[in-house]
């Protein structure tokens, strides 16, 4: 039987694009933030940078708690090493997601942030670690772009090798 005759539940599929949506505007922004110059124009990018990192601490920690919760849970799409890589790949995600959140929230307080002006984040922590935190928080968000293509390709590869309908599960 196709993995496709289940299907997630709304609000895994929600939060599932909602992440991969979030990690893909954040991570790209990041990546762009300096083609702007010194100024208002750049200072809001990084607002708009830091704004959608607290979205998605929220999303991912409302998708942490759904899915040790009341979660849809669905049959594994393979068995032996293919289960193995899915789970092993799975957590991996979970646990970068994590990481980049943590070093995202250090870096801004160890830098101070401000929110469009409004709000300001105060400075907390050694200064000399600015660097060093914006570092770690980058190499970690461009290591969980890289896994989370590794996990689009996966599915690709059930899509249209195995031909087992996986996407299907995790479609809108």
């Amino acid at each position: 039987m196709p993995v496709a005759a289940e299907k997630y539940d709304r609000w895994t599929i929600l939060y599932h694009w909602a992440t991969a949506l979030l990690i893909f505007a954040l991570w790209a922004m990041g990546q762009t933030a300096d083609f702007f110059p010194r100024g208002p124009l750049r200072q809001a990018y990084w607002s708009t940078h830091y704004l959608l990192g607290l979205a998605l601490i929220a999303v991912f920690l409302a998708r942490l708690s759904w899915r040790l919760t009341v979660g849809r849970r669905l049959a594994d799409p393979g068995v032996g090493l293919v289960k193995l890589a899915a789970h092993a790949g799975h957590r991996l995600l979970y646990l970068l997601i994590a990481v980049v959140l943590a070093l995202g929230l250090y870096a801004a307080l160890v830098r101070g942030a401000s929110l469009y002006g409004v709000i300001a984040f105060p400075e907390i922590g050694p200064t000399e670690m600015r660097r060093t935190a914006t570092h770690w928080h980058e190499l970690a968000a461009n290591l969980v772009v890289i896994v989370a293509l590794g996990h689009a390709a996966a599915a690709l590869w059930h899509q249209f090798w195995l031909r087992d309908g996986l996407l299907l599960r995790m479609r809108p």
